[in-house]
């Protein structure tokens, strides 16, 4: 059997999505910016992908700006929002568990002599909502908090936030990365005071390579890219025509049976939690209930290192991360376990299990017989 519980990391592509990409690439082939039919083909898969995506967040088709992934469209919203807007203020506020497509963004507007409030979080890697409002300032022009953390699970209180932030001062733009909750979650940006939100392809059975930035109508953002002016200027460039087609497929996809998908995800959750109750060893990090979220669990192990179980378990056909597979190559300690105090022996030691709707029970029991049996023959080559 094999068990691919690394789904915070990549996901399999859907059929429907490659599909639509294959026809794209060998058959509506056109520039979207030619003005001949083949064009016009090009350009129509962007507009339909624009309207499934907007349908998914009650937006604007031309709220949506398609970017090369994740990374770009957090760059994207925060330098661009940043630079655009800095007359009015240099003050931005973020957190210290951010994915390091925020954080090194954060510390390069820093270099350029913004001023950046990192807020703590507590042991399940929450933000205090007092402490939010007590850093907006009336030099404050943006706020970044992720929605979902990529490495715990944890799941910040967005509305709360936009409410306090609206409040405060309605200027202040409010950047989310939603590259974890996107299709986890219905997220209605502007019922929840969200001027920018970041989504990525590959993590809802979209290919790699793509997705987009929501940009609220009339929000300043200077673009990154400059060129032919695609994207009404904000990312010009020839537009991945295939990959974003295939990600409006799996946008839609990913809302179709969402409540039946999560309460899915919430069972194998719940069920990898109780089968190691009984274990001494393992310890869970972050909450492990549903208010937490449904896809993504991190478990350290006393005494093995997460390389090599990872790799033990992979002996097995068991996929799972060494904590986010965006820094697993990295010897440096995670940034949110660090924020969360987990005792310092777990720093190497944290594995990431994240499921998606296609992972099954037997799976997950496959999965915890595996651990039951290889972490009591690990640990015997160990000091306690």
């Amino acid at each position: 059997m094999e068990a691919y519980f690394d789904n915070a990391a990549t996901t399999k592509c859907s059929d429907a999505a490659k599909a639509l990409m294959a026809r794209v690439l060998c058959e509506d082939y056109g520039n979207p910016s030619s003005l001949h039919r083949k064009g016009m083909e090009g350009e129509a898969h962007l507009r339909e992908a624009a309207a499934r995506i907007s349908k998914t967040l009650k937006s604007k088709p031309s709220e949506i700006v398609f970017t090369s992934g994740g990374t770009e469209a957090n760059n994207l919203a925060i330098i661009g929002a940043a630079l655009a807007n800095r007359r009015s203020g240099m003050h931005l506020v973020t957190t210290r568990v951010e994915h390091p497509a925020v954080a090194n963004p954060m510390k390069f507007l820093e270099e350029q002599g913004f001023s950046v409030t990192y807020l703590e979080v507590d042991r399940d890697g929450r933000i205090s909502l007092e402490e939010l409002e007590e850093s907006l300032t009336p030099e404050t022009i943006l706020v970044s908090i992720m929605y979902v953390n990529n490495e715990i699970g944890a799941v910040e209180p967005i509305a709360e936030a936009g409410q306090i932030i609206k409040q405060r001062n309605p200027g202040v733009l409010f950047h989310v990365d939603a590259i974890q909750a996107y299709g986890k979650y219905k997220i209605y940006p502007q019922k929840l005071g969200i001027d920018f939100l970041s989504v990525s392809g590959h993590k809802i059975h979209g290919p790699k390579g793509i997705g987009f930035l929501y940009a609220r109508e009339k929000t300043k953002l200077k673009p990154m890219l400059y060129g032919g002016g695609q994207q009404k200027g904000l990312r010009s460039g020839t537009e991945n025509v295939p990959g974003i087609a295939a990600l409006g497929q799996a946008a839609m996809e990913a809302y179709e049976d969402l409540a039946h998908k999560q309460e899915h995800l919430y069972q194998l959750k719940e069920a990898f939690v109780h089968g190691l109750a009984e274990e001494p060893w393992a310890h869970f990090n972050g909450r492990t209930g549903r208010d937490g979220a449904p896809h993504i669990l991190s478990l350290s192990i006393d005494g093995v290192r997460s390389e090599v179980l990872l790799h033990a378990l992979e002996d097995r056909q068991i996929y799972v991360s060494a904590g986010s597979a965006c820094s697993s190559h990295k010897p440096a300690p995670s940034a949110t376990l660090r924020a969360i105090q987990i005792p310092k022996e777990h720093l190497g030691s944290t594995i990431r299990i994240s499921f998606c709707a296609e992972n099954t029970l037997e799976e997950v029991e496959y999965c915890l017989s595996a651990l039951k049996d290889i972490v009591p023959m690990l640990r015997k080559f160990t000091r306690h």
